[in-house]
């Protein structure tokens, strides 16, 4: 199998051992499931399925993040408790993902369940001089890390840049540096505080996930991903905390998917430009949103429109007429073997029901359910 890693910047072979170890960022529970997540999981989805089809054992973790700003920001608003709002939105997620016939995931922690493992890690972080403690805070000071950088190659002013715009806050007085990172906080009046040696507060969002990811799955994970929005400061930051404390490589491969826009615009809860899955699948079985989300390449940026699942519901059609059988299969997992190239898989479908074979096998593998 080969998949392009985003630090290697590079198609490359991806070849783990008989266990396959996973961790997909998950969702921030504060409004529905939405079409860029949809595109996110069923890329993850359809490696999964591959990976299990090739013999392997996967394990995949995927984290929920019940406690982060903009939950707080929406709980705050609605004039309801974060951890209620988490569990409602939570609970539609994991509904969405069942009924866009996702695999199970092993598990998926909340950040919430590990605040004792979050002061344990960050107190290593601080043991091994790559933190500093400033204004009731705890921050991983960058200027030790001479690898931070290394997965997106974005130059200084790039990754200050997306910081401002993504929630990193250089302007912190506290910080030593804009592009040091906060792993301690102290709560603002009405958020949720748990007791540190720091001071009562909370965990910084990327803290969070190395913490989950190394509690879960071990010291060096074989991938890891999430939407490329994600590459900086997420993975970046988390990448530089964990070799920090464990001095091993955190991720063999990092993954990411592309945008889904909107109107020409990246699809995102903050704009309120959404399409949500359970809207669609109000009117539109889950076959035909599975194929409208594969028939875009993971690593592509594509923009939705109503019209392309009328489109699929026809293809579903012409693959059911065709009937049982393994027709296309082959070509199939030649395309997915091939940087997870899922629309040359849907087009290799085309072609077996075309020829007059059946392709329910082929489409299973897809994740895409004919019925008996």
């Amino acid at each position: 199998m080969q998949l392009y890693d985003t630090a290697r910047q590079a198609v490359v072979a991806f070849a783990p051992g008989p266990l396959v170890t996973m961790y997909t960022c998950g969702i921030t529970p504060y409004d529905s499931t939405h079409l860029g997540h949809a595109a996110t999981y069923l890329a993850y989805d359809v490696l999964q399925r591959r990976l299990l089809d090739l013999g392997h054992e996967v394990q995949v973790v995927r984290n929920i993040t019940d406690v982060d700003d903009p939950l707080l920001d929406k709980a705050r608003s609605l004039g309801v408790h974060y951890l209620d709002l988490a569990a409602a939105e939570t609970a539609r997620f994991q509904e969405d993902m069942r009924d866009l016939n996702t695999l199970p995931v092993t598990s998926e922690p909340r950040a919430t369940s590990a605040i004792a493992d979050i002061r344990g890690f960050i107190g290593m972080v601080l043991d091994t001089a790559h933190a500093y403690q400033a204004g009731d805070a705890v921050y991983f000071d960058v200027s030790s890390f001479p690898r931070f950088g290394q997965i997106g190659h974005l130059d200084h002013d790039q990754m200050l840049v997306l910081a401002t715009e993504r929630g990193g806050n250089p302007d912190d007085p506290h910080k030593r540096s804009p592009l040091d990172f906060v792993l301690w906080q102290p709560s603002h009046e009405g958020e949720p505080a748990w007791e540190s040696m720091w001071g009562p507060g909370r965990p910084g969002w990327h803290i969070e996930c190395s913490t989950l990811a190394l509690r879960e799955l071990g010291t060096t994970i074989d991938l890891h991903g999430g939407g490329s929005d994600l590459i900086f400061p997420h993975h970046e930051c988390e990448a530089a905390q964990s070799e920090a404390v464990t001095g091993e490589p955190f991720v063999r491969h990092w993954m990411h998917t592309a945008m889904v826009g909107l109107g020409g615009t990246k699809m995102s809860k903050s704009l309120g430009n959404l399409v949500f899955v359970s809207d669609l699948l109000k009117e539109w079985e889950a076959p035909v949103i599975r194929a409208t989300i594969l028939d875009h390449h993971y690593r592509h940026d594509w923009d939705w429109t109503g019209e392309l699942l009328p489109a699929a519901a026809r293809r579903i059609d012409r693959w059911r007429a065709a009937g049982p059988g393994d027709g296309g299969l082959d070509e199939v997992r030649a395309a997915l073997d091939d940087d997870l190239d899922t629309p040359r898989a849907l087009a290799a479908v085309d072609d077996a029901a075309a020829s007059g074979q059946g392709v329910q096998a082929a489409a299973g593998l897809l994740g895409i359910d004919l019925g008996s």
